[in-house]
């Protein structure tokens, strides 16, 4: 609600500056200087976020001063990195920076203004494509045409097997988008020819050989298996409903499907959140940071949940004659799978609404990862990682456990189900524990351009999203856990 009083504010002060030149002998010359020189360092004082939102006004209030201006000159105006050129013919064919522009009109007068130094501080939400040196914006004042096309020649950055896209900068969304802009084929590789419907900032990417379709291929597995996933949850639901009141006849029994059924539920309404989000340019501001709420609570609260079943299979498996009371369960559940989540996203929210960083990224409709340690990222990557780690080390127990119990037999057809059982913990308990989630550790700590992203990056999306496909085997593991309580108990008599 306070960035709109802010941009109403900025509108004010552009268009007053524009009266302000325009009617004082001040050169504009002089402020063109003043707003090159902003843009001749990279802005490394602040964190990224902090640099895209200036990057974005700053290109806003560019475009706001040269549209309002009046300026007697057919010149342009030229500095080392903004050059401005007008035209107020019928055919246009201006060069900006070794910018080609050409548009054809019925009356009116074209601004046109390059801009240096400022592509590569802007958000990229192409992740597979670098930016290259220049951006364009034209701007018609007094013409009435019902409809524009507009030609831009780029000089090409990279010459050696690339692949452009032509792209212009969506104000309201915050990035670039290649609606109404085609490459157009050209003898002169060295340069890149755009065709484009509107008027708006314009620029071209550049990716190494043909744009990656690794991402559209996840984005595709990623929708299906979370369709897949969320039918599957709805039946594993309706089937412990059907079924609790013949499953929870002990105090075991009763928390284990406990925590089972609140995993389900919390993943299925993550995952729905999921899927409501994966389409961030046609959400509202309001809804984006809903759904960013929703999936960082129920992710989250799924976690806890598996914290708490883990804890109650560690401690039944070690503790066979010390059984845990209902009471201590049902308390402790409910802070660390309800209460836990809430306070750690609540808490999340108003730290960053206070300190004027922000909570989630308008492109993604998930939260933001600055740099190690930066961000509201890390109010969910530090939780799950500890839970990862704590529910690694029961599992690493429960095997040694199975393999310490072996020692008392010296039967090789008893060793080899030892090793079954080991292999089955391992299966089954991965999934429940969360555990697949490391690959997503990995994901961050390797770099986009490096040769194990893309593996990590498919491993951490097929593991997860068909994740919840194997809750529908969890009755399986239940018996499998009275298995090992059995098994664990009569080796324990044995042992006495």
């Amino acid at each position: 609600g306070h960035e709109e009083p802010l941009q109403r504010l900025k509108d004010t002060i552009i268009c007053n500056l524009a009266q302000f030149l325009k009617f004082l002998s001040i050169p504009f010359q002089s402020f063109i200087n003043a707003a090159s020189n902003m843009v001749n360092n990279n802005w490394s004082a602040v964190n990224d976020s902090v640099r895209h939102t200036m990057s974005s006004t700053y290109l806003q209030s560019v475009e706001g001063l040269v549209k309002n201006i009046k300026v007697n000159t057919s010149q342009g105006v030229n500095s080392p990195n903004l050059e401005l050129k007008f035209c107020s013919s019928t055919e246009c064919n201006v060069s900006v920076f070794d910018i080609g522009v050409n548009i054809n009109k019925t009356n009116g007068t074209l601004k046109t203004v390059a801009v240096k130094n400022l592509m590569y501080k802007l958000r990229n939400n192409y992740m597979n494509m670098t930016p290259t040196r220049l951006l364009l914006s034209a701007t018609l004042e007094d013409n009435n045409d019902p409809s524009v096309n507009i030609r831009l020649e780029f000089p090409n950055d990279h010459l050696n097997n690339t692949k452009a896209l032509c792209v212009f900068w969506n104000t309201a969304a915050g990035n670039w988008s290649d609606v109404g802009c085609t490459v157009m084929n050209t003898s002169d590789e060295n340069r890149t020819v755009c065709e484009c419907t509107h008027l708006t900032p314009f620029s071209v990417l550049m990716s190494k050989g043909e744009v990656p379709a690794s991402s559209k291929v996840l984005d595709i597995i990623t929708n299906v298996g979370l369709g897949v996933s969320v039918c599957c949850l709805l039946i594993f639901l309706t089937i412990e409903s059907l079924v609790w009141s013949a499953v929870v006849k002990t105090n075991l029994s009763h928390f284990r499907h406990t925590a089972m059924v609140n995993i389900a539920v919390f993943l299925l309404l993550a995952d729905v959140s999921f899927l409501a989000s994966t389409s961030p340019d046609i959400l509202s501001e309001t809804w984006c940071l809903v759904l960013t709420v929703c999936k960082h609570l129920f992710y989250l609260a799924m976690f806890c949940w598996m914290l708490c079943l883990s804890i109650v299979l560690v401690h039944q498996l070690m503790f066979v004659f010390s059984p845990l009371r209902k009471r201590v369960f049902i308390v402790f559940s409910s802070f660390v799978g309800y209460v836990c989540p809430v306070l750690i996203v609540g808490s999340s929210y108003v730290y960053t609404y206070y300190t004027n960083r922000p909570y989630y990224d308008k492109e993604t409709c998930w939260l933001v990862f600055e740099k190690p340690l930066e961000g509201s990222m890390h109010a969910f990557l530090l939780p799950v990682g500890t839970v990862i780690l704590t529910n690694l080390f029961f599992m690493m127990v429960v095997i040694l456990t199975l393999m310490k119990s072996s020692i008392l037999e010296i039967n090789k057809a008893d060793d080899k189900g030892t090793a079954k059982s080991i292999l089955k913990v391992v299966i089954f308990l991965t999934p429940v524990f969360g555990v697949t989630w490391i690959f997503g550790f990995f994901k961050l700590m390797l770099k986009e351009d490096g040769p194990l992203y893309n593996g990590v990056d498919f491993c951490f999306t097929v593991l997860n999203t068909f994740q919840d496909w194997n809750l529908g085997k969890k009755l399986q593991t239940t018996r499998y856990t009275v298995f090992l309580q059995t098994h664990f108990s009569l080796n324990s008599s044995t042992a006495v």
